[in-house]
């Protein structure tokens, strides 16, 4: 009898225990949520302090000309693009495809407006940085593909839900509505028409999203050189896998037809002259760039 009581009384004392713990875990999610810290909050050890505490406070919900280091012309011209909408028809129409003629870039923001092209990056760093202006994160995710490109998308969210803006040549891989509940099932909004040139999905994974508060904006929006370490902190993002081994077995290979209806570039390849089918026979004269 002495024996029972003493494990009840034990029992009681660890639930005790239990008990008190959680309310400090709570008190400190509470606490927490009241300053405005919901994400990666540390609940152990008796702070109501979070995790990267330092860097979100240097986090500015609108980015000012002085903040990104513009200049007032360049700040105009950002400025009226309040919209997703406004800036990938900005993007369409403004900017021209960077068909890189003299080597690899990556433009800052910066060189994107003095040059007025760009590829996929570039203007998702030129786009991050206008919802960034208007009050709204700039988040970028990065789509991973094998034999093919890979390709860069900036985020934006509306009710709950997933859109994006994008730029590149060919229309399919173009811009997003914001219907999408997750992240996964906006790279997945990608994957049929990813293909290569052989119509081939290349589409692989896709990476969290990526804030560019974290990085410098004289890296990404003023800098005179390549964005080189922007590309690398994207690639080093934890990436997600789409599909696995048996199901890339398992993909069908896009038909002729199919094929030559994504080849149609807006701006065509100065060098490559733009793929034209035969009548009656579907063969191709020339290859054109994706």
């Amino acid at each position: 009898m002495v024996l029972k009581m003493t494990r009840r009384s034990a029992l009681r004392r660890r639930q005790h225990v239990r008990h008190g713990k959680l309310r400090g875990v709570l008190d400190n999610v509470k606490l927490c949520k009241a300053s405005g810290a919901t994400r990666h909050w540390v609940p152990f050890g008796g702070s109501p302090r979070f995790a990267g505490q330092e860097t979100v406070k240097k986090m500015k919900r609108f980015a000012r000309a002085g903040d990104l280091g513009l200049t007032k012309g360049e700040f105009a011209v950002l400025r009226p693009l309040d919209t997703p909408v406004k800036i990938q028809k900005f993007l369409n129409d403004r900017i021209t495809q960077n068909h890189e003629l003299n080597g690899d870039t990556a433009l800052s923001v910066r060189g994107v407006l003095e040059k007025r092209h760009a590829h996929c990056i570039e203007g998702a760093m030129l786009a991050a940085c206008a919802l960034w202006i208007h009050g709204e994160p700039p988040l970028l995710l990065y789509l991973t593909a094998v034999r093919d490109f890979d390709h860069a998308i900036t985020l934006f969210r509306r009710n709950g839900c997933w859109g994006a803006i994008s730029k590149t040549n060919h229309a399919p891989l173009r811009f997003r509505d914001p219907v999408y509940r997750t992240l996964r099932e906006l790279a997945m909004s990608y994957f049929h028409e990813y293909t290569n040139r052989r119509g081939q999905k290349t589409l692989r994974s896709y990476s969290r999203s990526f804030d560019l508060r974290r990085v410098d904006p004289k890296q990404w929006v003023t800098n005179p050189k390549n964005c080189w370490n922007v590309v690398e902190q994207l690639l080093e993002t934890r990436h997600y896998p789409l599909i696995n081994r048996h199901q890339e077995k398992r993909l069908l290979v896009c038909e002729r037809f199919v094929r030559d209806s994504y080849d149609h570039p807006q701006y065509p390849h100065p060098g490559k002259p733009r793929r034209q089918s035969n009548k009656g026979t579907g063969r191709t004269r020339a290859a054109a760039g994706k």
